[in-house]
């Protein structure tokens, strides 16, 4: 079960998400956590009446294991924020197939946006409070040291 620090999301899979080989197409995994992004600032934000830009500045993409059709109707998006800044935060994602292993990790750098001027700004004290009290309990995921690596493909695996 996920902590309160973590917003999950469920997003049905489409036929049309998956490639020729039958795995999620990589430029998928990157609307998927859009998605995510978005159902969590609706959550946080705009559920509230609060008026939140940000605009994406970088991603980082995991691409740890092929999701396969078969028995994936929805997948699980784990949403935490794991730094936050003046005007920016980072976001990590977990993408989760239905045995809920984590097949791609998403890290977002995010900079809140004046939209009229379409300029960065600094956050206020009610958007860092929010974005703060999400994230701050799960343990960080620890990464291997130079003898402890495997060149950058972690687990690779499918789906049983």
């Amino acid at each position: 079960m996920a902590s309160d620090s973590i917003h999950t999301h469920h997003i049905p899979v489409r036929w049309s998400d998956f490639d020729r080989y039958g795995h999620i197409m990589n430029a998928n995994y990157v609307e998927i956590a859009q998605e995510a992004r978005l159902a969590f600032a609706e959550d946080k934000f705009y559920s509230q009446d609060i008026d939140f830009a940000a605009f994406v500045r970088h991603l980082d993409v995991d691409f740890r294991k092929p999701i396969e059709p078969e028995g994936n109707a929805e997948l699980l998006i784990e949403s935490q924020v794991v730094e936050v800044g003046n005007t920016s935060f980072v976001t990590r994602q977990e993408i989760k197939d239905k045995h809920g292993r984590t097949a791609c990790v998403v890290e977002c750098v995010q900079v809140a946006v004046d939209l009229d001027t379409q300029m960065p700004r600094t956050l206020t004290e009610q958007e860092r409070e929010i974005l703060l009290n999400i994230g701050q309990t799960k343990v960080e995921e620890k990464k291997p040291g130079a003898a402890e690596a495997d060149l950058g493909l972690g687990e690779i695996g499918y789906d049983d």
